[in-house]
């Protein structure tokens, strides 16, 4: 039984990583606010997390329309 937790543990951790990990390069170094694969992983994101990340591509895309999940209800407006 407590090999199966270490197993389980370890698969939760590692996916953990990887996907924070390449959300955080979507929001902390993309080339593009419109990346498919950041714009997902940002919408599933808890709220403080994601609008921690679209004030941070805000700063950094100043002037472009909001990636879904970043727009406000007109669409054009970041939240």
């Amino acid at each position: 039984m407590q090999k199966i937790f270490q197993v389980i543990c370890v698969v939760l951790i590692g996916a953990t990583v990887m996907f924070g990990g390449r959300w955080y390069m979507y929001v902390a170094r993309g080339e593009s606010p419109y990346d498919e694969v950041g714009i997902a992983l940002n919408s599933h994101a808890p709220a403080p997390l994601r609008s921690w990340g679209c004030h941070k591509m805000q700063a950094r895309f100043f002037g472009q329309l909001p990636p879904s999940g970043c727009a406000a209800a007109d669409g054009r407006s970041w939240i």
